[in-house]
């Protein structure tokens, strides 16, 4: 009797799942992911700390929400495939919205992509080819690619239904929290989570201050902000690949130079310090992230001034789909944060 009630209890769990399951994709590719508080990031910074679990997107990051509504929209238009250039988790989210939206997909990656990354493209049906050995090289493969096979481009960071989709983020937060947070933390490569943070917060109307957080050496942001024109890095010499862009996009760069500090901060960090918050979060939450996520989390660990005085803060902790517990392990040795 036990196992009859249990097996009609579990089946109708299973039912709720998948509708919800289908009503998620139904509109776009991604899903509306958990904000937790957290306990001892709250009391390190003196602040109430909580955490955008956006690594929990089914891609493995945010790029979900912006590269998933370009491809629903390029679907719409009448595609016949999806093509697109990526380190990592924008190939990721434009593989996996393909294949829910029945399109094929071509992914053209630098040759510094991990192995796994280019396993997982596959695994999504995704045909993958690797050229350059930075991102920039392998977009501009991408283009022609494009051109050849007259498919939908879809770009990584800089594009506008990109941004709408990244602004769901700030959607949500408005459906999980009582009240505007004083700021929101995230990290930045080429810009497209930054843009849609800030176009999510001022539909929102939030008197947030957002915080853009970069590694040195990948740190193209910073660099055009101090010098207040767009600059172009000789090369990538972060370990965190993700925030691998050497230049960031011209719009995000022309809105941020023209906004009040009291809206808008820029803050870089070591990789070192990217990765000692990667294993804070690992060890207090049991969530492994990148080190392009671990700047975003070391703006609280390492007790940012762009912090100080905020009451409410939200990090958004954006992907951990190129990273593994054996990289991180060794990453710590190579720092000494054993």
């Amino acid at each position: 009797m036990a196992a009859c009630c249990y097996r009609a209890w579990s089946s109708q769990v299973k039912q709720q799942v998948n509708r919800l399951w289908r009503r998620s994709f139904t509109g776009s590719s991604h899903i509306e992911t958990p904000l937790i508080f957290s306990d001892t990031f709250s009391k390190h910074l003196g602040a109430d700390v909580f955490l955008k679990l956006d690594l929990l997107q089914p891609s493995g990051s945010f790029k979900l929400r912006g590269i998933g509504l370009t491809v629903k929209e390029a679907a719409a238009a009448g595609a016949k495939c999806i093509v697109s250039s990526s380190g990592g988790n924008a190939g990721l989210a434009a593989a996996f919205a393909a294949r829910d939206f029945k399109l094929p997909c071509t992914v053209v990656l630098p040759t510094t992509t991990p192995e796994s990354v280019q396993q997982h493209l596959a695994f999504y049906g995704a045909d993958v080819m690797v050229y350059g050995s930075v991102w920039d090289e392998a977009d501009r493969k991408a283009r022609e690619v494009v051109e050849e096979r007259q498919g939908a481009y879809v770009h990584p960071f800089d594009q506008e239904s990109t941004w709408r989709g990244h602004a769901t983020m700030v959607e949500e937060l408005q459906r999980q929290l009582p009240s505007p947070p004083d700021a929101i933390v995230t990290c930045v490569g080429g810009g497209g989570l930054l843009m849609g943070i800030l176009k999510g917060v001022e539909a929102a109307g939030w008197p947030s201050r957002v915080i853009a957080c970069e590694t040195v050496g990948a740190n193209c942001l910073a660099k055009s902000l101090e010098a207040q024109e767009v600059v172009t890095l000789p090369q990538i010499s972060s370990i965190a690949k993700s925030l691998g862009a050497l230049r960031p996009s011209e719009a995000v760069f022309e809105r941020c130079i023209r906004m009040d500090r009291a809206l808008f901060r820029s803050a870089v960090f070591s990789d070192s310090q990217a990765v000692a918050a990667c294993l804070r979060l690992a060890d207090d939450h049991r969530l492994l992230v990148e080190p392009a996520c671990g700047a975003a989390i070391a703006a609280v660990t390492e007790t940012s001034e762009a912090l100080q005085g905020m009451r409410s803060v939200v990090v958004q902790l954006c992907g951990g789909a190129v990273i593994n517990r054996s990289q991180l392990a060794q990453w710590a040795v190579d720092f000494g944060l054993e």
